[in-house]
């Protein structure tokens, strides 16, 4: 009765954010949108990665995922970072909503917080409320500011970070939900004693720093376009076999190899069609 109790919240914010999305996306329709929802996502897990991950702030309780309470932890962050917070905060920057917005969307994030504290399905440890509702203020209002961007498209530094972080969303996303899930593999640096937040935490440096690659090969201008394929599956798994080799990488199904080589393929032509995207403006709808 518990575990329906914890999860209950959690998929009702699922439920809330998705409707929330597609009302989002119906009004707008338009790339620049889902391109902006993405960006958020990617910074989001940037921010987690380091306060939740490595530096322990919290813990997330939905009592979804039964065989590791480390993944159970990461699935409720998914819960967060990648549905509520960016969607929200894709509302805020593409309906041009004000600073009164993102002051009333911070302080009912910080409420759901509060809630989630006294129904004992989320658990601080350093973290405070306090540092919610900054962290969204300035969480929200830099939405405001990747969308200008998204809108103007130009080339350097602002456009090789909206990609990475577009990136590091798919990237993340499709690495880790099906170790959280299917249990087909796991990683052990030895950084932490649990094995889940050891190999959370491993992926995590993974999936940043082959976002990183992927962008870097996308950027090159090959004269032959299927050298770029062959050369990103196979450095994939050579790396695979490397962490295999030094006892980091544990993998436990026979398609575990085979399904990062073709996502790392499959990330390759999808990051190609992002970057020229993002390179050109579309017109944009009234917001209203």
């Amino acid at each position: 009765m518990n575990d329906v109790h914890n999860s209950f919240w959690f998929f009702a914010l699922l439920i809330s954010s998705t409707l929330i999305f597609c009302f989002i996306i119906l009004k707008k329709r338009n790339t620049q949108t889902l391109f902006l929802y993405l960006t958020m996502v990617g910074y989001g897990y940037i921010i987690e990665t380091m306060i939740f991950n490595f530096l322990g702030s919290y813990d997330y309780k939905p009592n979804i995922i039964k065989h590791n309470a480390f993944y159970d932890s990461e699935l409720g962050a998914f819960f967060s970072n990648a549905l509520s917070l960016p969607v929200i905060a894709t509302l805020i920057a593409t309906f041009h909503l004000n600073w009164l917005w993102i002051v009333f969307f911070s302080g009912y994030f910080v409420g759901i917080e509060w809630l989630f504290l006294k129904l004992h399905i989320y658990t601080h440890h350093w973290w405070r409320l306090e540092y919610t509702g900054l962290g969204l203020l300035m969480y929200f209002g830099l939405a405001k500011i990747f969308y200008k961007w998204i809108l103007h498209p130009s080339i350097g530094f602002k456009h090789n970070l909206m990609l990475y972080l577009i990136t590091g969303s798919i990237s993340a996303s499709a690495h880790i939900l099906p170790m959280l899930f299917f249990m087909n593999r796991f990683y052990r640096p030895g950084w932490f004693e649990d094995v889940g937040r050891d190999s959370i935490a491993f992926s995590a440096i993974y999936y940043l720093c082959a976002s990183l690659i992927y962008c870097l090969i996308v950027k090159i201008n090959w004269k032959m376009k299927w050298i770029k394929y062959i050369l990103t599956g196979l450095f994939i798994y050579i790396v695979n076999q490397v962490l295999i080799k030094i006892g980091i990488l544990h993998s436990l199904v026979w398609w575990d190899q085979m399904y990062y080589v073709f996502l790392a393929l499959f990330l390759i032509m999808l990051v190609k069609i992002i970057d020229k995207r993002l390179s050109k403006p579309i017109l944009v709808k009234n917001p209203f």
